[in-house]
């Protein structure tokens, strides 16, 4: 049965700023950040679901005493009959994407009160509701085990990578090790301005550098574009097999456009930096790992100035050393990596069956409606 959020709970805010926070305090103490601070009072001792009202936005169950930051919402029930809390708390973990798209240009500034009021939310039995919970809540169990043996794929990998060509950070193979320039057949960054091209119905991708990390691209928040018919999107415009880095905010942050990113026809934003390397001397799934290294951390973390990360230029990333064993080695250490991600995305997908899935799909359904 359908019901409006307002007529099923009591929502109202904090009266705290948010330097009202106490370190080490005895209570927990909400604001629109996602990490939980402190605070040595409470004015609120209830069960309730807690939403940042700006910022980035979040959810949050809580059931005790606590203080809270005057843009957080307050979410309390008072149908215990109709409703189950710990059912509204994934449920809004969920709306909150579609809070996220209220407002033009797809980010959305901050939560009104009626953003939450009129959410229209349909329920099953509270009896039908406790079991959902519960069947999400040891699923998440399994998800956190099989969580764990990610890490240790991507460790595997790292270890791999010593075995093979030692600590990259003294060289102890004693490789050639030359700059980055030497095998750099084609260089180029991302433009500015692509907002306006943005829109959930374009045929292309666009990468930013939340996509690019710890020698991967991530597609599962990539965004859809219609590019313009323009040199200068071309100019930008990514090949299989290129070395992305980002060279922005935190720098080096490395991965390697696969056959299946660049058949989508895919484009990069200012902040990266797309290099086409000599692949008879450099793999460069080889060179995205060594640059994630401590060895290219350093010289990444060496364009520091005054604690502040600068801006990486095109002689700044041309300067970058690398060490350069044998080809053979290194597509040998690809392959490897090749094997690792298999098992890596057999678990994931492993992840995206599980019953969990299914579960949150009642709740989800609803929303996508």
């Amino acid at each position: 049965m359908e019901y409006k959020l307002s007529d099923l709970t009591k929502i109202y805010t904090g009266k705290l700023n948010a330097n009202a926070a106490t370190p080490n305090g005895k209570y927990p103490f909400f604001t629109c950040s996602k990490e939980i601070s402190k605070i040595n009072s409470y004015s609120y001792n209830c069960e309730c679901i807690l939403v940042a009202g700006n910022g980035d936005l979040n959810v949050k169950y809580f059931h005790g005493k606590f203080d809270a930051y005057q843009r957080t919402y307050i979410i309390e029930n008072k149908r215990n009959d109709i409703m189950y809390m710990p059912y509204l708390y994934y449920f809004m973990s969920l709306y909150i994407s579609k809070l996220r798209n209220q407002t033009s240009g797809g980010v959305i500034k901050y939560i009104k009160l009626n953003n939450l009021t009129d959410i229209i939310i349909e329920l099953p039995e509270v009896d039908v509701q406790k079991e959902i919970v519960e069947k999400i809540k040891k699923v998440q169990k399994v998800r956190v085990n099989k969580g764990n043996k990610l890490v240790k794929f991507d460790t595997l990998i790292k270890a791999r990578f010593v075995e093979m060509f030692g600590d990259p950070v003294i060289n102890s193979k004693k490789y050639p090790e030359k700059a980055l320039a030497n095998y750099i057949n084609f260089i180029t960054s991302g433009s500015r301005g692509w907002s306006k091209y943005l829109t959930p119905k374009g045929k292309a991708w666009f990468l930013t550098i939340k996509n690019v990390k710890n020698s991967h691209i991530a597609i599962n928040n990539i965004q859809s574009v219609e590019p313009p018919d323009s040199k200068e999107a071309q100019r930008t415009k990514v090949k299989e097999g290129d070395l992305l880095i980002s060279i922005t905010a935190d720098l080096g942050r490395t991965g390697v456009v696969s056959s299946d990113i660049a058949s989508h026809g895919t484009y990069i934003n200012q902040h990266l930096t797309c290099i086409r390397l000599d692949t008879e001397f450099i793999n460069p799934v080889y060179a995205s790992y060594f640059l994630e290294s401590v060895a290219g951390k350093r010289q990444f973390n060496s364009k520091n100035q005054n604690g502040v990360k600068a801006g990486l230029n095109f002689d700044a990333i041309k300067s970058l050393k690398i060490i350069i064993p044998p080809i053979k080695k290194q597509n040998s250490f690809v392959s490897f990596v090749r094997q690792v991600d298999k098992s890596k995305f057999e678990n994931i997908v492993y992840l995206n069956k599980t019953l969990s899935n299914k579960i949150l799909s009642q709740i989800g359904d609803v929303i996508r409606d």
